[in-house]
């Protein structure tokens, strides 16, 4: 018997906001200020979202934004804010309390 693996996505549960927002949130957690693991997870959620749609929603080419949220991509912060912004994700940077 022959078995069939197929590569996991975690895009394709990412169905509903609340469901972005959780992935988001263990992402950020994970990622302990990795910026590439951020990216990542940004990638994740724009193919959730439909990246044709976010290709006309930022200006930036479809294929352009699949280079720039691939494994060897390094997209610029105006890129990564831009498509943020698309997605209806905002960036806050805050304080840390040195207590």
């Amino acid at each position: 018997m022959t078995l069939k693996l197929t590569r996991w996505d975690s895009s394709e549960y990412l169905d509903s906001d609340e469901a972005i927002q959780a992935y988001l949130d263990a992402c950020l957690d994970e990622a302990k200020g990795d910026p590439e693991f951020i990216v990542h997870a940004l990638g994740v959620i724009a193919r959730a979202k439909n990246m044709s749609q976010l290709a006309r929603d930022t200006g930036i080419s479809r294929e352009g934004l699949y280079k720039a949220f691939s494994e060897q991509g390094n997209p610029t912060f105006a890129t990564v804010a831009k498509v943020a912004t698309a997605l209806g994700l905002s960036l806050e940077l805050k304080t840390v309390n040195a207590e």
